[in-house]
């Protein structure tokens, strides 16, 4: 078909061209239920072409986890802020803080109410208080985890990040990597029938953002590092200080480690 051109006016063809080069830029956005996410802004945003927009290169980096034991106040910020950006079903928890109240004799109750989603209430006890603490715990993300060892249809795999991740559509719902975690940190959603788990709020650090739950921590008793990035701090507070990482015995070479006291906690 022949296109009558009147001089100063583009073609038809012309006029979709251009149409579409003032959208290449838009963001992708990507509806997850409730959440929304964007995936790359506009070029006009960020002054370059969307051919010049970074890569995330999973190689490039290696994420570690540390908390300290010493600051934590047991506010219970973490577990919501958890909860909120990764719609974690009501008492199901992907990150929850004990309190760990220790005798003269070295006994420890521990308890954990709400998984500590709405603080602590005072507790009330008999015996003589040596020393109380909070522990905020969640997925270590092991180097040698037992869970992806043993899971049927290797739904659970580790990134070449080293964050510890389940497709849910490859999982079946077997449960064997929630009784294989040695820190009970994986639990079937009662909706997807799928397993479930801190995933250090991947959809967030491929992006250059920190977790949620390091967001929300008022005293930053909670931090995330990459060990491949230059003069990375919490990379070099693990190198240089006295840290532990639970149950050590298992071998399992978790990557989330705790700066503080270490004999009561298990």
């Amino acid at each position: 078909m022949n296109e009558e051109v009147e001089a100063g006016k583009p073609t038809r063809r012309e006029f979709f061209v251009r149409a579409a080069q003032g959208v290449a830029g838009v963001a992708v956005v990507v509806a997850l239920g409730k959440r929304t996410l964007v995936f790359a802004q506009t070029a006009s945003q960020e002054g370059v072409s969307s051919q010049d927009a970074p890569v995330y290169r999973p190689e490039d980096h290696r994420y570690v986890y540390l908390i300290d034991i010493t600051k934590c106040i047991g506010c219970g910020a973490c577990v919501r802020a958890c909860e909120l950006e990764n719609s974690v079903p009501k008492n199901f928890f992907r990150t929850w803080v004990e309190r760990y109240e220790v005798s003269p004799s070295g006994h420890a109750n521990v308890d954990s109410p709400n998984g500590g989603r709405n603080g602590f209430a005072p507790l009330v006890t008999d015996e003589e208080i040596a020393k109380a603490f909070f522990v905020p715990k969640l997925c270590n993300h092991c180097t040698l985890t037992p869970c992806v060892q043993l899971c049927p249809v290797g739904a659970s795999y580790r990134s070449p990040d080293g964050v510890v991740l389940v497709d849910e559509k490859r999982c079946i719902g077997c449960s064997y990597c929630v009784q294989a975690c040695p820190y009970g940190s994986r639990f079937i959603h009662p909706e997807t029938h799928t397993a479930s788990k801190c995933t250090l709020c991947y959809h967030r650090i491929t992006k250059g953002m920190s977790t949620a739950c390091v967001q929300a921590c008022p005293v930053g008793a909670r931090q995330f590092g990459d060990t491949r990035k230059l003069h990375d701090k919490v990379s070099e507070i693990i190198a240089t200080s006295q840290v532990f990482v639970l149950k050590p015995e298992l071998m399992t070479e978790p990557n989330c480690y705790y700066l503080g006291s270490s004999k009561e906690v298990r």
